[in-house]
């Protein structure tokens, strides 16, 4: 009997500290950033290389690599760029057309036209423009020329698409998958750190490092 009540009390016990651990991961754990201890100084060497835009803000930066028919990516644009950008923070964003995939199309003329107008000129406002768009599909890149058929502008759209080949790899080896939207800035002590930031439980850790 005795040894009985103590395997109860071990599996009482046993159960309390995985719904613990299970509740702390839930909670906490699964939406703190990747600390970026591999290659950062060639991850640094692409982000800055890109087309990003921003608003030119002078505070620390941070990255967010997205493309325009993306609901996560938009929901945190929405959501957390404002915060940022109210605490000087330079929102940076790179826009990517995507590349076709088994054979279908997974970006249109227009958002082509605009990646590559982006990636050449970084106008913000232009940007902005097109984020104001509902839906994305009714954008229809007014006053840009194509990308289709040019091949300087073409290359641009190229260009994008192999910056995240090349980032892939990079992140993979520090254990994050490269997904939309994917964010990568520095903390006040210098330590570089990524998210995968889909869901919205991930934007308050970013927020409380970078607006702080």
């Amino acid at each position: 009997m005795e040894r009985l009540r103590r395997w109860f009390v071990g599996i009482v016990i046993l159960i309390v500290i995985g719904g613990g651990f299970w509740l702390w991961w839930t909670l906490d754990l699964r939406w703190r950033p990747h600390t970026i201890t591999k290659d950062q100084t060639q991850i640094a060497r692409l982000l800055d290389g890109a087309g990003w835009v921003s608003p030119h803000l002078r505070g620390r930066q941070v990255y967010l690599i997205a493309y325009r028919d993306c609901p996560a990516c938009t929901a945190l644009e929405t959501a957390l760029f404002p915060q940022l950008q109210a605490g000087g923070v330079d929102t940076r964003v790179i826009i990517i057309a995507r590349p076709d995939e088994n054979g279908l199309t997974q970006s249109t003329p227009a958002e082509r036209a605009t990646v590559a107008e982006l990636w050449t000129n970084r106008d913000w406002s232009l940007f902005q423009r097109w984020m104001a768009a509902i839906p994305p599909g009714a954008w229809t890149a007014p006053g840009i020329a194509p990308a289709d058929g040019d091949a300087a502008r073409t290359a641009v759209i190229e260009a994008g698409r192999h910056t995240l080949d090349d980032l892939r790899p990079l992140l993979k080896h520090n254990g994050v998958g490269l997904a939309y939207p994917t964010l990568i800035w520095w903390t006040k002590a210098g330590v570089m750190h990524a998210c995968v930031c889909d869901k919205p439980a991930s934007y308050g850790p970013v927020k409380g490092e970078l607006a702080a």
